[in-house]
């Protein structure tokens, strides 16, 4: 550092600028350190989410190979999506189980505590009784009949790891329990309704709201539409459900998946989120297109055959099968 020529007291206010530049550039270092900790936890957030039906998926692409029948096809899809809600609650059930046998097992853990302390307590104002009385204990000693000595289970030793039929039948207990409750308050959830904004698309959008259950099928969803639009569209006063399809953030939704799915795993389309139906405004005129906020786009009720008339065309175009495995990370919510 040169030598600052001039007064005392202005070389002295240099020097305190001079470490007061320094303690800010060390605070501006740290900061930055935290906010690259902070980007690293986020960005392992989504590692921590994995698709649950993977396996129900697949069961279901292999069990429809060749020509189905309606009522066999969805018997199948009403197998596989208690199958995929029973893994769901075998889930949510182990991790309450866990935690209530660790607060029971700290909760015995502290009465066993209090027990040994209990036992080994004393009565300090007796030490000066207990002097007097030892020469009378010892003359009595004689005439005392002998205790009996009794083996007891060592309190010290730790017998969790052997079986034991009553712990087993409460934790098949508990686990029952947690299951049923966890089932009480998915089927709470299902039964909530909705609002669904969509949009029917024959190279320009009608837009329509219908009000449905969480845990309603994509195939009620597109009965009920058929319902409301057969009064203003000619072309669908013959149509059935099995010729509608229903595109959601750019992706062919099959139907026998529910929004409830949809909502419980927090899924992503190509241009926004699956899980919220209410539209308030297209995201892609008013802000990024890159960018998932609250709003989402209005999900789109098209025949196939105009699909296959146009799908060379955009928006057609862009539409895709949807996979459960492929992950649209690049879009988030802020």
């Amino acid at each position: 550092m040169a030598q600052y020529k001039g007064a005392a007291s202005e070389a002295g206010r240099a020097m305190q600028l001079m470490k007061k530049r320094e303690k800010e550039r060390e605070q501006l270092v740290q900061l930055k350190q935290k906010i690259a900790e902070d980007n690293m936890v986020k960005s392992n957030i989504d590692k921590k989410f994995s698709a649950h039906y993977d396996a129900v998926e697949a069961e279901l692409k292999s069990s429809t190979v060749g020509l189905v029948t309606l009522n066999d096809m969805k018997a199948k899809q009403e197998a596989l999506v208690k199958e995929r809600e029973k893994q769901l609650a075998k889930k949510e059930q182990s991790k309450e189980l866990q935690l209530k046998l660790e607060k029971q097992k700290e909760k015995k853990r502290k009465e066993e505590q209090k027990r040994k302390i209990a036992s080994l307590s004393f009565n300090p104002e007796d030490e000066g009784e207990e002097e007097e009385e030892e020469e009378n204990e010892d003359e009595e000693l004689d005439y005392c009949p002998a205790r009996k000595k009794y083996l007891g289970k060592n309190p010290d030793v730790d017998t969790s790891f052997l079986p034991d039929r009553d712990r087993e039948e409460e934790e098949n207990r508990l686990r029952e329990e947690l299951r049923q409750e966890w089932e009480l308050k998915q089927e709470k959830i299902k039964s909530e309704e909705i609002e669904i904004t969509f949009s029917y698309w024959d190279g320009s959008g009608h837009r329509k709201t219908v009000k449905m259950k969480k845990g309603n099928t994509m195939q009620n969803f597109l009965q009920r539409a058929l319902e409301v639009l057969r009064k203003d569209f000619s072309e669908l006063r013959s149509a059935g459900v099995e010729q509608l399809m229903y595109i959601k953030e750019d992706l062919i939704i099959p139907h026998h998946h529910s929004f409830y799915d949809f909502i419980v795993t927090k899924a992503r389309g190509k241009s926004g989120p699956l899980f919220s139906f209410d539209v308030h405004d297209d995201i892609r005129l008013v802000n990024d297109a890159t960018v998932e906020k609250d709003e989402s786009h209005a999900g789109k009720v098209v025949l196939r055959s105009w699909y296959e008339k146009n799908k060379h065309i955009f928006p057609a175009s862009r539409w895709e099968p949807y996979d459960p495995e492929k992950k649209w990370d690049k879009y988030t919510i802020r």
